[in-house]
């Protein structure tokens, strides 16, 4: 790896644990983690097909409308006080158990969040799981008005770090983002904690690690290598 001018991370998978909405979904169904990767599978299609037509809605519209099609594909009856609990189960997930500390072992260098999130619901995230105030910048593709793996959202954080893609790190848990963002030209790590295949996609990340407790020991490797 070359060396690093800065490090941008995904939020939802790589920062933010999805999946802890699991217990909001404990009031509906004796399954919630199939109502939870239903919910997250979805959407995550809607992104990729909203960005397709061209039809933007943010982020928070697309986990509704996708909390909505997983409800009705699993038969499950939710009232509007069951709906609203499940949204807002969003606004406080739980941060990875390294991700704190892994962040403050790379205190010094420039560290941002890139994310199909709207900055509303970032900055819910941010707080709830106490990583408010760690990162120079909280980049949504709210800015863009599309979604990953478009190439106008990776620019977003070029713009914002003012250094070139191959000076920047991108991080994400997601293996369609490290296809999408290594094709866009950032050095990029997979935090691959599933240890599941990589994508066919003909590109691959510059690195691979089990947990972002791993990423600082790869920083200064990198700094030191280029010293």
């Amino acid at each position: 790896m070359a060396q690093i001018q800065g490090i941008l991370f995904d939020a939802y998978g790589t920062l933010f644990d999805v999946h802890s909405v699991v217990e909001a979904g404990r009031a509906l169904t004796d399954d919630p983690q199939t109502l939870s990767l239903t919910w997250r599978q979805k959407q995550l299609e809607y992104t990729w097909l909203r960005a397709l037509m061209g039809r933007y809605e943010d982020f928070w519209q697309v986990t509704q409308a996708a909390l909505r099609y997983a409800l009705r594909r699993l038969g499950l009856r939710a009232s509007e006080a069951e709906f609203a609990r499940l949204m807002e189960a969003y606004l406080s997930l739980r941060a990875f158990p390294e991700a704190k500390a892994a962040l403050e072992r790379l205190r010094g260098t420039p560290l941002a969040i890139l994310s199909n999130g709207s900055p509303r619901m970032l900055a819910a995230a941010a707080a709830s799981s106490g990583l408010a105030g760690v990162f120079a910048h909280v980049l949504s593709v709210d800015a863009v008005k599309t979604y990953k793996p478009s190439p106008k959202v990776y620019e977003l954080g070029v713009q914002a770090m003012g250094a070139p893609a191959g000076q920047l790190l991108f991080v994400s848990a997601n293996a369609w983002d490290v296809a999408g963002a290594k094709a866009f030209g950032y050095q990029v790590c997979w935090c691959n904690r599933a240890n599941a295949p990589m994508e066919e996609l003909g590109v691959a990340p510059d690195v691979t690690v089990g947990g972002l407790d791993e990423i600082p020991a790869l920083v200064r490797r990198a700094s030191a290598g280029s010293a």
